[in-house]
């Protein structure tokens, strides 16, 4: 069961999730989050360290969140391994898309920013991001074993490959204030990722 302590540390969280998505993690003023989440000030430094602390917790609870997405999209019935990689994409580019601010992924969002000021954070991004390029890797392998994908992927290059192309299109569809990159990133990763009867068309 949770507690009331546990409650009001993920409500602290998840209003900063949002905020942060919107401001990044340095234009985020403490008295803005006190003030979105109702609580005094006192109790952010019961549950949080400092705020780079809070900033950790943040991006864990944000990587936690990823996977469960990803499990929940990717244990879908009826769908064969590339179809559950297009699915990925196609959720990619609605959640990513500009002017969908608030659910904006925050790899993309704070990569650049919080590097260079907190190991600790760029850490926490750099291993979330290598976590999410294995899921990739083996849903690739995955759709080889069920058929739906070329056996003549590399699933490891490839998924690398995909997810920086991702985190890219991402980045020019914010600067553009568009989502025409990350519909072009769609239409690349369904080249990079061919059946086995389009792999025999090409050869």
């Amino acid at each position: 069961m949770t507690t009331k302590t546990e409650k009001t540390r993920d409500h602290i969280l998840t209003v900063g999730r949002r905020l942060m998505s919107e401001l990044g993690f340095n234009a985020l003023g403490l008295g803005l989050l006190l003030k979105e989440a109702d609580i005094p000030k006192g109790s952010f430094y019961y549950y949080f360290a400092s705020k780079e602390d809070f900033g950790c917790k943040l991006l864990e609870q944000y990587i936690a969140y990823y996977h469960e997405r990803l499990d929940a999209l990717w244990s879908r019935e009826g769908r064969s391994g590339r179809q559950q990689l297009m699915d990925y994409w196609d959720q990619w580019v609605v959640t990513q898309c500009p002017v969908n601010a608030e659910n904006t992924c925050l790899i993309v969002k704070l990569g650049a920013e919080v590097s260079d000021m907190s190991e600790d954070m760029r850490t926490i991004l750099a291993n979330g991001a290598t976590s999410i390029v294995a899921r990739l890797s083996a849903q690739i392998r995955k759709g080889q074993k069920d058929a739906s994908l070329s056996m003549d992927i590399k699933a490891d290059e490839t998924a690398a490959m995909l997810y920086q192309m991702w985190l890219g299109a991402s980045l020019v569809a914010k600067l553009e204030h568009a989502a025409g990159p990350l519909v072009q990133a769609r239409a690349n990763s369904e080249a990079l990722l061919p059946a086995p009867s389009t792999a025999n068309q090409n050869q």
